[in-house]
């Protein structure tokens, strides 16, 4: 995995992050700081405030700061409207994501569309959006974030695996039709990441941090990849997991 130093980092672009106080979203934005100018989106306000002072010190160009609720799809396009009055963005990236309470989303519907709205739906929504605004240019970047758990879903994690498997299949078709044009949709999957959204749980195999996932992520962008796995082997096992029987995938531990 390339350094900080090792990245060839992209300059004079607009970047949006989507989702810009998740702890992928954090690193992703330092990394890409220098030299650009960057629009962090999200709840938090406050503390993208903070985030925003820290990256023009560390070189950004400028740093804008909008209000975002992931779930208020019906605003998504109004909001990368207002983005682009400031200028067209170049990289769009949709960093949010919540992993949910698979035993509550077992006994309430509720957690259920929760889970589903945010990790997928949502997600949906803003790519499109997203699309319809920049693929006229005929030129950009927008980054979706996948995961290992949407290659084959298991059943101690169902809810937001199916999510996953939903959004992963979504992408896969924006691609293909995305394909005449000079838009490129990247697709990163990575496996369990060590960080807040799974504090309290143990590591699953091939583990990586929000810092590995970042420094990945941004490798990419500086390249001419569609797709990642992070780290790479979990590719090879996306492709062996369908082929597990049935009775011996159930008793898949998370």
């Amino acid at each position: 995995m390339p350094k900080p130093e090792q990245l060839r980092i992209p300059r004079g672009q607009r970047i949006a992050i989507f989702g810009a106080t998740s702890e992928i979203g954090e690193h992703v934005a330092r990394l890409l700081a220098p030299g650009n100018t960057l629009v962090l989106a999200g709840r938090r306000v406050e503390a993208l405030q903070t985030t925003a002072a820290e990256l023009r010190a560390a070189g950004a160009d400028d740093v804008e700061v909008v209000f975002f609720e992931a779930t208020d799809t019906a605003a998504q396009r109004d909001l990368i409207a207002q983005i682009e009055s400031g200028g067209p963005i170049d990289i769009a990236l949709a960093m949010f994501g919540v992993l949910g309470d698979q035993a509550a989303a077992e006994r309430d519907g509720e957690e259920v569309y929760r889970v589903l709205h945010t990790d997928f739906t949502a997600q949906a929504v803003l790519l499109t959006e997203l699309a319809r605004a920049m693929e006229p240019r005929d030129r950009g970047t927008i980054v979706a974030f996948s995961s290992i758990a949407g290659a084959r879903v298991r059943r101690p994690n169902y809810v937001y695996g199916s999510a996953k498997a939903g959004l992963d299949g979504f992408c896969q078709g924006m691609q293909d039709a995305l394909a005449p044009t000079g838009l490129r949709l990247l697709v990163v999957r990575p496996g369990f990441v060590i960080g807040r959204m799974t504090e309290g749980m143990s590591p699953a195999p091939m583990s990586s941090t929000p810092e590995t996932v970042a420094r990945a992520t941004v490798a990419a962008i500086s390249s001419d990849a569609t797709d990642v796995w992070i780290p790479r082997k979990l590719g090879v096992l996306a492709r062996i997991l369908p082929l597990v029987p049935r009775w011996l995938w159930r008793r898949a531990p998370r």
